[in-house]
């Protein structure tokens, strides 16, 4: 399961680093990584602070 989980984050940090903030839906829809994974991956990249996560009208996820 941590490796399905590394795999995610990793995909997820090359695509928020080459296509800049993005909302969860987005990031999931372009990755095709199903929903759970992203959400799991978001938590450990934010765990790591990685991540800078902007609640606003529609939540924003961006590289530190």
């Amino acid at each position: 399961m941590s490796n399905t989980i590394s795999d995610a984050a990793g995909k997820i940090w090359q695509y928020l680093d080459k296509n800049g903030p993005s909302s969860v839906t987005k990031i999931t829809t372009e990755t095709e990584i199903n929903k759970n994974d992203v959400q799991r991956a978001i938590g450990w990249l934010a765990k790591e602070d990685k991540l800078i996560i902007e609640k606003g009208r529609f939540e924003t996820i961006s590289l530190k």
